[in-house]
């Protein structure tokens, strides 16, 4: 098979054995899934199973198309913020996947749902305490001071001060991903996550 562009730039997603490939929105989705396998035991790559950046919801038909049935015909499995539900429901049913799919369908197509988004996941099942460590090793306990002060987020619940720290600077939420779920305890990996890599 031909090799396929993935929306990383100068990225490719080799199709050359591979087997399945995981839809992803963006890239650091990609790398918390990609870490989460390590520490799991696994080899991805050489399982066959490519994790693919998008650069957005709004390509998953373009995707599905590409690596579908009525494309390179491979397993398929995915992972998107709850704002982003319904573009992944429309490109699978598009894609013949199924039709008025729900949230249980999703999950047994292998496409799982984030409550909120990834670093919401991520901030609950490590807690506050553990995420600012996890800051504070980047030296960015100073900058996450300094936005809890803002008169917009004063008083909020830390958890979500935390999940809009992470969008606040670009690359942030690239960088810390991958360091979160390295701090993840193993029995307390986010459902979604733990859904895609089994389905894989």
């Amino acid at each position: 098979m031909t090799s396929q562009p993935d929306s990383d730039p100068g990225l490719t997603a080799s199709l050359n054995d591979t087997r399945s490939v995981v839809l992803v929105e963006g890239i650091s989705d990609k790398l918390a899934l990609e870490t989460l396998a390590r520490r799991r035991g696994r080899h991805l790559r050489a399982e066959g199973v490519v994790v693919v950046s998008m650069g957005g919801s709004k390509s998953v038909g373009r995707f599905l198309d590409l690596y579908g049935p009525l494309g390179a015909g491979l397993r398929l499995a995915g992972l998107c913020d709850a704002a982003e539900e319904g573009d992944f429901v429309r490109g699978l049913e598009r894609a013949g996947l199924g039709s008025n799919l729900n949230r249980a369908a999703l999950e047994s197509l292998g496409f799982y749902v984030c409550v909120d988004d990834l670093e919401d996941e991520l901030v609950r099942a490590l807690g506050v305490e553990a995420v600012e460590e996890v800051i504070a090793a980047q030296g960015e306990l100073g900058p996450l001071r300094i936005f809890q002060r803002q008169p917009a987020w004063q008083g909020r619940p830390r958890e979500a001060q935390l999940r809009r720290f992470f969008g606040t600077h670009g690359g942030r939420k690239i960088q810390c991903a991958p360091l979160l779920v390295d701090a993840l305890d193993l029995s307390r990996v986010p459902r979604p996550l733990d859904g895609v890599l089994h389905h894989v």
